[in-house]
């Protein structure tokens, strides 16, 4: 084994330890991140749950025809007054 084998293979040695303690580095993180993540979600379900529920008003359905059952203009008529009306057609 030459003098710059010898090199390489320290170097190597040492990239690899060194991925090691990295590795561990963002096994550390990723547990905290975690750990964070359960402990703002507890609190957000304990809120909720002391909350009262929000009452919300139903929605109002959307009907194509009018209410009183008329029919609009004809589409012709429509686009001239939308025409007339200084509108791009």
């Amino acid at each position: 084994m030459t003098e710059e084998d010898r090199r390489r293979a320290d170097a190597r040695a040492h990239m690899a330890s060194e991925d090691k303690s990295g590795k561990a580095e963002r096994d550390a993180a990723l547990k905290a991140v975690t750990d964070n993540m359960a402990r703002l979600k507890a609190l957000r379900l304990a809120r909720e749950a002391a909350e009262p529920p929000r009452l919300t008003a139903p929605r109002k359905a959307r009907t194509k025809a009018n209410k009183s059952g008329e029919k609009g203009p004809a589409l012709s008529d429509w686009l001239a007054g939308r025409q007339s009306g200084g509108h791009r057609t």
